[in-house]
C-alpha cells in the first residue's frame, strides 16, 4: 500500500522535472531579450544583456535545472521519510487499519492521511527555508530548521486530529514526527556528504566571479578553497581598486599581486576579466552563475546598486563576501520610510527565557559528565601527579560572560613554569602582538600532557565551571585577560554570552586556526545562537576530538 503511494508520488515528482525544465527554457528565452532599465548605466558599468550569447545563456538554463531537481529530490526523500516513519510506527502499534472521525462521521482512509501529512511535512520544511539553495552546505544551519519543520508538522497533525477528533492516539503522533525528524536528519547527512563529494568534482557548484581588490580576492579565493561544502566555485577573477582622485570604482591594473595571491592558494589557472562596460558579458561568458563582491565597493553605494541591477538583470545571483565580524546582529528587518532603506540588526535569541534554558542544559550537561568522566579523570590525575609531582589541576584566570574574570580549571599538560616560558617563546615565534599564542611541538608540554591534549582530556575539568556557573558546555573560546585587552568593539560582542568548554573552533580545526579566524567563529556563533546549534556542535566536536583535528 504504501509502495504505491511512494511510486505515485515518485511519478509527480518527475512530471514537475520537466514541467521546471521547460519553464526554466522560457525563462532564459525572456532573459535573452530583457529591455535594460535606464538607471543601471553609471559609474562605467553597463548592462550586457544584448551582449551574452545564446550558449552562455544556456549555462545558467543548466544550473538552474539541476538546483531544480536537487531541490524536487530532497522534497521527494522528505516525504518518503515520513511515510516511513508513519507506516512503521502505525504499524507496530496496529494502528495501521481505517481512521474514524468521531466528530463528523467520516472514515479517512490511512494511506489517504499519510500521504496528506507527507505534503504537510514538505510544506513545514519549505516553510522554515530548508529547500533554500544555500542551506545544503552546513549542518549547523539545516538541523535547527529541521526541528522546526517537525515541531511546526507536529502541531498540525495535533490541531487536526483535535478539530476531527481522529481515532489516532497523540503518542503516535509524537513518535511518528520524532522518528520523521531523525530519519530526515539522517537522509539530509547522507545527501550533504554526496553533494560536498560532487561540489569537489565541480559537479552541484554555482561558478563564480570573485570582484575586489588583489589582496580581498585571495582571502575570497582561500575562503572558497577551504569550504568545499559551499556552492561556490570560482571561475574567474576580476580586481578592482578606487581610483584616488574621484572614489569611483575602476580596474585595478596592477596584477603582480593578484598573481601571487593566486599562486599561493593554486588558482593560477583563474582568467582575469576587466572590470569594463562589458563586464556582464564577460562574466556570462565565463559560465559563471554567481559575482561574489569581497571589498571595494560598499554595499551602500550607488556603485553596488548599478553593479547588481546589472548582474541580475543578466540573471545573475551577486554574493557579498564579510568577515563575520562584520555583521552586528543575525535577524535583519529591512523598512522603507519616506524613500529610504532602514535595516534594523538584533540578536532576539538572548531573551530570558532562552539564557534559562541554557543554563538548565548546561547544569544537565555538566553533571552527567562530571560523573560519568570519573573512569577517565582519577586515572589522568595520578598520571599527572606520578610524572613530575606537580601540582594535577591547572589554574588560569580567563575573562568571561561581560568581561568578567573568573578562573578556569583544566589538567595540567604543561611543565610547572609553563607560563614563565611562554614570554620567552612568543619572542622567538613572532608572536608578541598575536591574539593567541600557539605553537606545534611546544616544549612546555610534558608527556602526559600529549596524550590528554590529543584527546581533549585535560579540558574535562571544566565542567566544575560550567557547574558552577563561569562557562557554558559551548560557547566562544574563554580569553585570557591580555588578549581581551586588545579586542576591538566587534570581537568583544563575543562575551555577550558564557565562554564555552566547545565551540565554533573546536570543531573547524582548533589550533590549525589562525587567531582572527578563530575570533570570527566566534563572532559569528554569538550572532546565531540556538539550543539546536548547541547540541549539533557537540555532536562534531566528539567527531573533532576522535579525529585528532587540529589537536597539539
Amino acid at each position: 500500500m504504501y509502495g504505491v503511494a511512494v511510486i505515485v508520488l515518485g511519478g509527480h515528482c518527475l512530471l514537475a522535472v520537466r514541467w521546471k525544465t521547460e519553464e526554466v527554457s522560457d525563462l532564459i528565452k525572456r532573459k535573452s531579450g530583457a529591455s535594460v532599465p535606464s538607471s543601471a548605466v553609471s559609474d562605467g558599468i553597463l548592462q550586457s544583456v544584448e551582449g551574452a550569447n545564446d550558449s552562455s545563456l544556456r549555462g545558467l538554463s543548466r544550473v538552474l535545472y539541476w538546483r531544480s531537481f536537487v531541490n524536487l529530490a530532497l522534497m521527494f526523500t522528505d516525504a518518503a521519510m515520513f511515510l516511513v516513519a508513519g507506516a512503521t510506527v502505525l504499524n507496530i502499534r496496529h494502528e495501521n487499519g481505517e481512521l474514524y472521525s468521531l466528530r463528523y462521521g467520516w472514515d479517512v482512509d490511512i494511506t489517504f492521511y499519510l500521504l496528506a501529512m507527507s505534503v504537510v511535512w514538505v510544506l513545514c520544511l519549505r516553510g522554515v527555508g530548508l529547500y533554500h539553495r544555500h542551506v545544503m552546505g552546513d549542518g549547523y544551519q539545516v538541523n535547527p530548521l529541521l526541528l522546526k519543520g517537525a515541531f511546526f508538522c507536529w502541531a498540525f497533525q495535533c490541531a487536526l486530529c483535535f478539530i476531527l477528533n481522529l481515532t489516532l492516539t497523540l503518542s503516535s503522533v509524537t513518535i511518528v514526527s520524532l522518528l520523521t525528524w531523525v530519519l530526515t536528519m539522517f537522509a539530509r547527512v547522507l545527501t550533504r556528504l554526496f553533494i560536498t563529494r560532487s561540489r569537489r568534482k565541480g559537479v552541484y557548484s554555482y561558478g563564480t566571479v570573485v570582484v575586489g581588490s588583489p589582496a580581498g580576492i585571495g582571502r575570497a579565493l582561500q575562503f572558497l578553497n577551504q569550504r568545499s561544502q559551499l556552492n561556490y566555485r570560482p571561475v574567474a577573477v576580476c580586481p578592482i581598486r578606487l581610483n584616488p582622485q574621484t572614489g569611483a570604482v575602476e580596474e585595478e591594473p596592477d596584477h603582480s599581486m593578484l598573481h601571487a595571491y593566486m599562486h599561493i592558494h593554486g588558482d593560477d589557472h583563474l582568467p582575469i576579466l576587466r572590470y569594463s562596460p562589458n563586464l556582464g558579458s564577460a562574466v556570462v561568458d565565463a559560465q559563471a552563475q554567481t559575482v561574489m563582491v569581497c571589498d571595494v565597493i560598499k554595499r551602500f553605494s550607488d556603485a553596488f546598486d548599478t553593479f547588481a541591477v546589472t548582474m541580475e538583470s543578466l540573471g545573475l545571483e551577486v554574493a557579498l563576501i564579510t568577515s563575520a565580524a562584520d555583521v552586528a546582529g543575525h535577524e535583519t528587518q529591512v523598512r522603507q520610510i519616506q524613500g529610504t532603506t532602514v535595516i534594523t540588526l538584533r540578536l532576539p535569541q538572548y531573551s530570558a527565557g532562552t539564557r534559562f534554558i541554557k543554563r538548565v542544559f548546561d547544569l544537565i550537561v555538566s553533571s552527567l559528565a562530571i560523573v560519568l568522566s570519573l573512569i577517565v579523570t582519577i586515572p589522568v590525575a595520578i598520571a599527572i601527579k606520578l610524572e613530575d609531582g606537580g601540582p594535577v589541576f591547572y589554574r588560569q584566570k580567563r575573562i568571561g560572560l561581560r568581561g568578567r574574570p573568573f578562573e578556569m580549571i583544566k589538567f595540567r599538560s604543561m611543565v610547572t613554569n609553563a607560563d614563565a616560558l611562554k614570554a620567552k617563546l612568543a619572542h622567538e615565534t613572532g608572536q608578541e602582538n598575536r591574539f593567541i599564542f600557539k605553537m606545534k611541538n611546544d616544549p612546555r608540554i610534558t608527556k602526559v600532557g600529549h596524550f590528554i591534549r590529543r584527546f581533549s582530556i585535560d579540558e574535562l575539568p571544566q565542567f566544575l565551571n560550567v557547574f558552577k556557573g563561569d562557562m557554558s558546555v559551548v560557547g566562544p573560546r574563554p580569553p585570557l585577560p591580555e588578549e581581551y585587552a586588545r579586542y576591538n568593539p566587534v570581537y568583544a560582542t563575543r562575551m555577550l554570552v558564557k565562554p564555552g568548554i566547545t565551540g565554533p573552533w573546536q570543531v573547524s580545526g582548533r589550533s590549525d586556526l589562525s587567531a582572527e579566524e578563530s575570533e570570527q567563529l566566534d563572532v559569528a556563533y554569538v550572532q546565531s545562537w540556538s539550543i539546536m546549534g548547541d547540541i549539533m556542535l557537540m555532536f562534531r566536536t566528539v567527531s573533532a576530538v576522535l579525529m585528532q583535528k587540529g589537536a597539539y
